[in-house]
């Protein structure tokens, strides 16, 4: 059994392969580290590439496109590691990536998760929108970001480069002990994609176990690679796990206010879209909506166990106060502005 594992899921991306795997193959080269790419049935030439081009990873092959979290969920079954490593196929890994986060978790027994500094490939000096430093989210589901609130990205200048707890880490490169990731069941199928790490870290983090964000590992994350942001498929898909991750772990204090209100917000988006001229967007959140209140029945004994299973009733890093109300009234367009001793009151 390795130590780590680090697992790249793959589904038609052999330029991406070709382009981020050998920084991963390089800089991952340390005792006790296995990388793996798990081919989630791709159509393309991405298993050839692999067995002509990279000989020394190791090959998992899925029978069919689970999507991101079935995908993981399957390839994971077949590893024995301490430590998992979820990666995307468009990062780009820098030397000594691992080594810090090996070491605090080493240390840390309470830390379930953590994650890297995110910085975007196309500029370098800028934080990667999805994780940036370490993810917040607010009482309505609003996930943010130490680097980026709403659609403001903050350029590095090392202000976040102290370790910080977190809510969520991002599942770009998620570093996850592998007996946690199978306690708490690891990502949920259902969502195909998007929002399925946060909900995993939400079960992780009620549960009392610890995140963090440790900004001395450092990576680049292309983003967006397999849907662009202003797809209407990741809007409704986004939406509609936003809600059914809500209606899984808020108490039963919180759900119908928050519910209430959610529903209230989501009609102003989908009226923003339409604004915009968007109008396969708005279309999206309307189907969002109509999906999770058919599906909500199917996840009632999800619900019902996570709720069984809270240990931690208040989780300071899900701040109790609108993430919206402070960007858009409060003007706080950087984390370094919001007083989260405030925002948890």
């Amino acid at each position: 059994m390795s130590k780590v594992a680090v697992v790249i899921l793959n589904w038609n991306g052999s330029e991406m392969l070709r382009t981020f795997l050998p920084s991963v193959i390089g800089y991952s080269a340390i005792s006790g580290v296995d990388v793996y790419v798990a081919d989630n049935a791709s159509t393309d030439n991405s298993v050839s590439v692999l067995t002509k081009e990279f000989s020394s990873v190791k090959q998992i092959l899925l029978d069919q496109n689970y999507g991101f979290a079935d995908g993981y969920n399957k390839a994971l079954e077949q590893i024995e590691a301490d430590y998992f490593v979820l990666l995307n196929s468009d990062v780009e890994v820098t030397e000594h990536w691992l080594e810090p986060m090996i070491a605090y978790l080493d240390t840390h027994p309470e830390v379930a998760a953590c994650q890297p500094k995110i910085l975007s490939w196309r500029q370098k000096d800028s934080f990667e929108y999805a994780g940036a430093c370490g993810g917040f989210m607010d009482r309505y589901g609003y996930p943010f970001c130490r680097g980026r609130i709403m659609g403001i990205v903050e350029k590095d200048h090392g202000q976040y480069d102290d370790i910080l707890p977190i809510f969520w880490a991002t599942g770009a490169a998620l570093f996850i002990r592998s007996s946690d990731y199978r306690n708490a069941g690891g990502l949920d199928g259902r969502f195909f994609a998007h929002m399925e790490e946060i909900d995993l870290c939400w079960r992780l983090r009620s549960r009392g176990r610890e995140l963090v964000c440790i900004p001395q590992s450092v990576v680049y994350h292309v983003g967006g690679a397999t849907l662009k942001k202003e797809n209407p498929r990741k809007t409704f898909l986004n939406f509609r796990n936003n809600l059914l991750m809500l209606y899984k772990n808020l108490s039963e204090s919180e759900l119908l206010h928050v519910m209430t209100v959610r529903c209230i917000l989501d009609y102003v988006a989908a009226f923003t879209f339409l604004l915009k001229g968007e109008l396969p967007n708005m279309t999206a959140v309307f189907q969002a909506r109509k999906e999770y209140n058919a599906l909500r029945k199917d996840f009632r004994a999800s619900r019902e166990t996570n709720l069984e299973k809270t240990s931690l009733q208040v989780i300071p890093e899900r701040i109790k106060k609108s993430i919206l109300a402070q960007y858009y009234w409060g003007r706080k367009k950087y984390f370094s502005q919001l007083n989260m001793s405030y925002l948890n009151k």
